[in-house]
């Protein structure tokens, strides 16, 4: 057999690749790992972490009028951005540093460059080095997409809202996906004046129809103008910002634009096609059920391969590879029943098929509820949540849930569990609920709202 530099050398440093490689070299392997950015990728660096920490911090004007209304005397005061971006630089320096540390200690060889493929087993580093490997796993992850456009070099990407000196007074968002919307929530609660446009009927495709809905009045509550069904048709630079025309017939300057269109994965100059892996039609890496892709010693895993783009799904495909790989037990990856949430204000929380999805397959019961919590309620908020369950009409199974109220997320990590143990409607009646809560409704509702097929 032929003798390797290392027995795996990983090109990427988000999520995924790190746990592969740290995984691996805990278990043996010589194993070197390639990122030419900071170390954690897309979720820690411009993605999850840094989303998640503006989230909260532009929830506390809603909480502050919230308190006042639970008899609080207190003032608004201002935001001060520069202060929270260097103390959100500080929390992602740590971070990085923990992703950094766990490599080292498991052994891991760190080249912080960009690295290319010259053939299945052949990487070359941007300082010209080149390292053989058994094994290559690419981790390269995704980037947002920028449309090609007259203007679109004046726009920002979701990148470049990490990297702001000082918010802007006005911003107009055009996307309709879960970047657009989580960024139209946050710098809305920021003080910042957000249009967004969007060109389908309604944003969150793919999500459940009624949480979509329940999503999009919630943030025209909180402030979003939001226009679906409508799209960008002119940008230029102009005194003051940025001049649009919308295929709404509007036309505004904006101190900002942002493209939140979606993203794509970084497959481009890594020498993929010349060691014979094989694209898709949106330049993800094809693999099999192991990760693998048509060249036997190249795997892939995350965004890069387009599959479910969440970082714990990048982890677990991370773990699944060296499973196979180097612990001789072949594991497919699991893409069934992912939980999800889409961290918008109202926040959403989702795990397995939609309404739309599941009436496809055959006849399903519908079990739904729409209501102001005792919360929002006693301050005087119209803000309203919703609980939904999507059940086989002969089986009984559990096919969906969908949660739209504030810590949706929290919630639906709890209620994917009973789901993917495939638990019946009669189970999840059989359990007591928890009172006063909102969650209690998941297992108290007992008349369908609709039966369908």
């Amino acid at each position: 057999m032929a003798d390797f530099d290392v027995d795996l050398f990983v090109i990427g440093g988000g999520s995924g690749g790190v746990r592969a490689a740290r995984v691996a070299a805990q278990g043996g392997a010589t194993v070197a790992l390639a990122e030419e950015s900071r170390m954690g990728g897309t979720c820690v660096i411009r993605g999850c972490v840094p989303k998640k920490l503006m989230v909260f911090a532009s929830a506390a004007p809603a909480a502050l009028q919230e308190a006042r209304a639970y008899g609080w005397e207190v003032s608004e005061g201002s935001f001060d951005w520069p202060a929270f971006r260097t103390r959100l630089d500080t929390e992602l320096d740590r971070l990085e540093g923990i992703y950094r540390s766990g490599l080292q200690n498991a052994g891991v060889t760190i080249h912080d460059q960009r690295a290319v493929l010259i053939d299945p087993h052949t990487i070359e580093l941007a300082d010209g080095t080149r390292v053989t490997a058994r094994h290559i796993l690419v981790a390269t992850g995704g980037r947002p997409f920028r449309p090609e456009m007259a203007g679109a070099e004046h726009a920002m990407v979701s990148d470049d809202l990490f990297h702001m000196e000082a918010l802007p007074k006005s911003m107009l968002i055009i996307g309709g996906g879960f970047i657009a919307c989580e960024f139209a929530g946050i710098l809305a609660g920021l003080g910042v004046e957000v249009t967004q446009y969007y060109r389908g009927e309604q944003i969150l495709r793919g999500f459940d129809g009624e949480a979509r809905g329940l999503v999009a009045d919630g943030m025209r509550h909180r402030g979003v103008n939001l226009h679906c069904g409508t799209t960008l048709l002119e940008a230029e630079e102009r005194e003051g910002g940025i001049w649009v025309k919308g295929t709404n017939g509007d036309e505004a300057v904006y101190e900002r634009v942002l493209f939140a269109t979606g993203r794509v994965p970084n497959t481009a100059g890594i020498g993929l096609e010349e060691a014979g892996v094989r694209l898709g039609r949106h330049g993800e890496i094809l693999v099999n059920e192991y990760s693998q892709t048509d060249v036997p010693s190249i795997y892939a895993i995350g965004d890069v391969t387009g599959r479910i783009n969440l970082t714990p799904v990048a982890i677990r495909e991370g773990m699944a590879f060296v499973e196979t790989v180097f612990n001789a037990n072949p594991t497919p990856v699991d893409h069934e029943l992912v939980p999800s949430a889409v961290y918008t204000q109202p926040e959403l929380g989702t795990v397995g098929l939609t309404e739309e999805e599941a009436t496809t397959r055959g006849p399903v019961e519908v079990y739904a509820t729409s209501f102001r919590p005792m919360r929002s309620a006693f301050a005087g908020s119209p803000e309203r949540v919703m609980m939904k369950l999507i059940v086989d009409a002969e089986t009984r199974i559990v096919l969906g849930c969908h949660i739209v109220a504030p810590e949706a997320g929290e919630m639906i990590q709890l209620a994917a569990i009973a789901v993917k143990m495939g638990a019946t409607k009669e189970q999840f009646d059989q359990t007591c609920a928890v009172h006063p809560t909102m969650a209690e409704e998941l297992v108290t509702m007992r008349v369908p709202a609709r039966r369908v097929g």
